[in-house]
């Protein structure tokens, strides 16, 4: 009887409330002395299920064969960090939201460009994953920016292969699910099972490798998409990072976060709603 409880206790697959803190401890220090990712200013509980995640997809049911394959496998320890910072995204993801901003958001920073006389608008797109959100702002911008203003697309994230994917512009057809017909067989080519984004629409965004919890400076922005990517941390991380991101926008400048996210802290005292539906809010 004891015999086949112990079989049956193995052949449960790896979660991540069962990570040994030992084991724990020694992945977060490899990863910062590997690749410099600091995961002590995440939430545990999201990471460790994630790590799961990993640790089962390559056949262990424990943590410390897993940690073993992560010391001699760097390609491993790559996908590891892709998976930890990864969002699932899509084009156009929550289309109201992008609405407002085709709507009422983009042509506020235009009049408010033309008015001043810029002619150069900073658009940057936080947590860029796959590159769906800051193509779908290019997408926009080709139909309704300004000739005669230059509006640059700045999309980072963690992790260089997911931004190395993300270059090549070539997407999963579902990822297409909320892109109108019209602008499908406008912008994207049929390539086999997938679609590839026409060239002059990946060359308005640049991608760039950025760590908003450990990077020293945070780029100059007129528009700030930080979505659903808060979530993944701390309280206390989630209104420093709110703040550096009032700092890095003009004064009318604006902020647009995921749905399950909100201001906190002393950055609702920098920040007024523009669209409370839409999380989206106007630096003051």
């Amino acid at each position: 009887m004891t015999e086949n409880n112990s079989l049956k206790e193995h052949s449960v697959p790896f979660v991540g409330s069962e990570f040994p803190e030992e084991d724990f401890r020694a992945l977060r220090e490899l990863l910062l002395e590997r690749r410099g990712f600091d995961l002590t200013m995440y939430k545990d509980r999201c990471i460790k299920r994630r790590i799961a995640t990993r640790v089962r997809a390559l056949g262990f049911r424990s943590a410390a064969p897993y940690l073993d394959e992560l010391r001699r496998n760097e390609t491993e320890l790559d996908t590891l960090i892709a998976a930890l910072s990864i969002h699932v995204s899509q084009f156009f993801r929550n289309p109201s939201t992008f609405a407002t901003l085709e709507g009422r958001i983009l042509p506020a920073l235009f009049r408010r460009a033309a008015e001043s006389g810029r002619r150069e608008l900073r658009l940057w797109s936080v947590g860029c994953a796959g590159g769906e959100e800051p193509y779908s702002l290019a997408l926009l911008l080709d139909e309704i920016a300004p000739r005669d203003i230059r509006v640059s697309i700045l999309a980072t994230d963690v992790s260089p292969p997911v931004l190395e994917q993300a270059r090549q512009g070539l997407f999963d057809p579902l990822r297409l699910t909320e892109v109108p017909e019209s602008v499908r067989d406008r912008y994207f080519t049929a390539e086999g099972r997938n679609y590839r984004l026409a060239e002059h629409i990946c060359k308005m965004v640049q991608f760039q490798h950025h760590d908003i919890l450990t990077s020293a400076e945070y780029p100059a922005a007129d528009l700030i998409l930080c979505r659903n990517v808060l979530i993944y941390f701390s309280r206390e991380k989630q209104e420093n990072i709110l703040t550096r991101f009032a700092a890095a926008l003009p004064a009318g400048g604006f902020l647009v976060l995921g749905r399950a996210e909100t201001l906190l802290g002393g950055a609702r005292q920098l920040f007024q709603p523009e669209c409370s539906v839409e999380r989206i809010y106007r630096r003051k």
